[in-house]
C-alpha cells in the first residue's frame, strides 16, 4: 500500500537529497517493523517522523546509523555519508549509573577527534564548556551524570552533539519527560541546527510541537502514511489511516503492504 507524498523535492532542481530510502524493510527476527518505505529526504530539512506506538519510528532511525541492517532495500546517502550522523537515543536507552561526569559525557562528542584515549587539551576543553554553556549547564561540569534531573540530562546529550557538528542529527523523543523551559531552549537548538542548514529528523509525539517547529512530517505505520509538509500531513484522515494501518500489522508475522491494503 503507497503512502502519499505531498510536496515535490525536486522542484526546479535546486533541492539535493540528504538520505533516501530506497524499498527500505527493517525488522527484528525477519519480522518486518517498516516495510517497503520508498522517501527522499532533502538535504537543509527540518522533519519529524510521527506516527502510533509500534509503527516503526525509532527502528527508523537505527537503520539510518546503522545498528539495524536493511532486510530488504537499503539507506542511501545523497549528498552525506554515515559518518556526517549524530544520533540521539531515548533516555531510556542511556544507563546512567556509569560514572560520567557531565563533563566526560559532553567531550563525547569529540570522539572523532581524540579516539578513545585521546587527551581533551585546552583548545578542545573550551568547545566542550561551549558546548555546556550553549545549553544552559555552566557550573554542572564535575556532576555525575547520575544526579541529573531528566531535563539536565537532555541538555548534556545535547551539548555532545553540538560537538559532533553533524550535517545530519537524529533525534529519537529528545523533549519527552522533560521541563518547559528545557523543552524550549532544546528546541532553539534544533532550529540553530536548521537554520544552519543541517538535516534533522526528529521522532516525536507531540502533535502540537510538530506543527509549531516542524516545517516537515513523515508519518510512518510501519509503512509510509504521508510525507511532506506538516499541515497537509498531521490531518484527522491521515491519523486515522495510521492508526487503522497499526491494528492491521498487530499479531502474527505477516506481509504489512498486504494487509493493509
Amino acid at each position: 500500500m503507497g503512502g502519499l507524498f505531498l510536496g515535490d523535492l525536486d522542484s526546479g532542481g535546486a533541492v539535493s537529497t540528504a538520505i533516501a530510502f530506497q524499498n527500505l524493510t527493517l525488522g527484528y527476527d525477519r519480522h518486518p517493523a517498516v516495510h517497503r518505505l520508498q522517501v527522499e529526504i532533502a538535504e537543509g530539512s527540518l522533519t519529524a517522523v510521527v506516527g502510533p506506538n509500534g509503527a516503526g519510528k525509532s527502528t527508523l532511525l537505527k537503520g539510518v546509523i546503522g545498528t539495524l541492517a536493511p532486510l530488504e532495500g537499503r539507506v542511501a546517502f545523497g549528498s552525506l555519508s554515515r559518518e556526517d550522523v549524530a544520533y540521539l537515543p531515548q533516555q531510556s536507552d542511556i544507563d546512567r549509573t556509569f560514572p560520567l561526569s557531565v563533563v566526560d559525557l559532553v567531550a563525547m562528542g569529540l570522539w572523532r577527534e581524540i579516539g578513545s584515549f585521546g587527551r581533551l587539551g585546552k583548545e578542545r576543553r573550551a568547545r566542550v564548556d561551549a558546548a555546556i554553556a550553549a545549553v544552559g549547564l555552566t557550573g554542572f561540569e564535575t556532576r555525575p551524570i547520575g544526579s541529573l534531573s531528566g531535563g539536565q540530562m537532555q541538555r548534556a546529550l545535547f551539548a555532545r552533539l553540538l560537538l559532533q557538528d553533524a550535517r545530519l542529527v537524529l533525534l529519537d523523543e529528545p523533549f519527552t519527560a522533560i521541563d518547559a523551559r528545557t523543552m524550549a531552549d532544546l528546541i532553539g537548538v534544533v532550529r540553530r541546527w536548521h537554520g544552519e542548514g543541517r538535516t534533522v529528523l526528529a521522532v516525536l509525539h507531540d502533535h502540537e510541537t510538530v506543527r509549531t517547529h516542524f516545517p516537515d512530517t513523515l508519518m510512518l505505520a510501519r509503512e509510509l502514511v504521508a510525507y511532506g509538509p506538516t499541515a497537509q500531513v498531521l490531518t484527522a484522515e491521515n491519523r486515522f489511516r495510521a492508526s487503522q494501518m497499526c491494528e492491521a500489522c498487530a499479531g502474527a508475522p505477516h506481509d504489512c503492504g498486504r494487509d493493509a491494503a
